[in-house]
């Protein structure tokens, strides 16, 4: 059993798509509504397809997927298609991402330190009856 998610072959649809000839109402019309829209830019569209289901007796019915597509598309302020980028599980298999990391920074005397063990002591002892 698979189950699909997003738009059915969202690989075939999108080389229909041409850029600076397609429309917003032909990308509708072709794709439907976005997965997603940009949440900086309303003029990017994100398209996903998936397709995930059991694998082989011999993973212990391990779920697989089989499909995992993602489509960008950036439309201009005339309603034009600017911009296309299509993702396959293979490009996103070979993606990098970054090994640094944000050092947190909290010490004794910073407001949010402050401010956690005022609501700490006010929880422990609402009525402020206890001895300190």
């Amino acid at each position: 059993m698979v189950k699909h998610h997003g738009v059915h072959s969202l690989a075939i649809k999108q080389k229909e798509l041409i850029i600076s000839s397609a429309n917003k109402n032909d990308i509708i019309e072709l794709l439907g509504p976005p997965s997603s829209v940009g949440y900086f830019d309303n003029d990017l569209w994100i398209y996903i397809e998936r397709k995930i289901g059991k694998g082989s007796l011999l993973t212990l019915g391990k779920k697989k997927t089989f499909v995992n597509n993602v489509l960008i598309l950036e439309v201009d302020n005339k309603g034009l298609l600017a911009k296309k980028e299509f993702l396959d599980i293979n490009m996103m298999q070979n993606m990098k991402f970054s090994e640094n990391y944000t050092k947190q920074s909290y010490t004794k005397n910073t407001f949010v330190y402050n401010f956690l063990s005022s609501l700490r002591s006010k929880i422990n002892d609402p009525l402020g009856k206890r001895k300190k």
